[in-house]
């Protein structure tokens, strides 16, 4: 679709134009200007509802109370850990 430049400021994105790319009102739009091409890209504040927000950290929280472990600065620290881990591991199951 090709629309006019006019003298005013503003430039009319077409309700069909709007409607093709899933624009709604109130939604918020970026810019972005390379040589003459301009592209226009919706902007997603958040991908998810409140409520959705809110589930997903909670979770997130858990998650960093553990039982999980590193981050490590290095494979061999990892894998020098799993050593550990494993021989702790077999010497439970041995006391069983």
């Amino acid at each position: 679709m090709t629309v006019t430049v006019n003298d005013r400021e503003e430039l009319v994105i077409p309700r069909s134009v709007r409607r093709l790319a899933g624009i709604r009102t109130g939604d918020k739009i970026e810019f972005k200007v390379s040589r003459r091409k301009i592209t226009i890209v919706a902007k997603v504040d958040d991908e998810y509802t409140a409520a959705q927000r809110r589930a997903i950290d909670a979770k997130l929280a858990k998650a960093k109370k553990g039982p999980y472990h590193g981050p490590f600065e290095t494979a061999t620290e990892a894998i020098a850990f799993l050593r550990t881990e494993v021989k702790a591991r077999k010497r439970r199951v041995a006391r069983q």
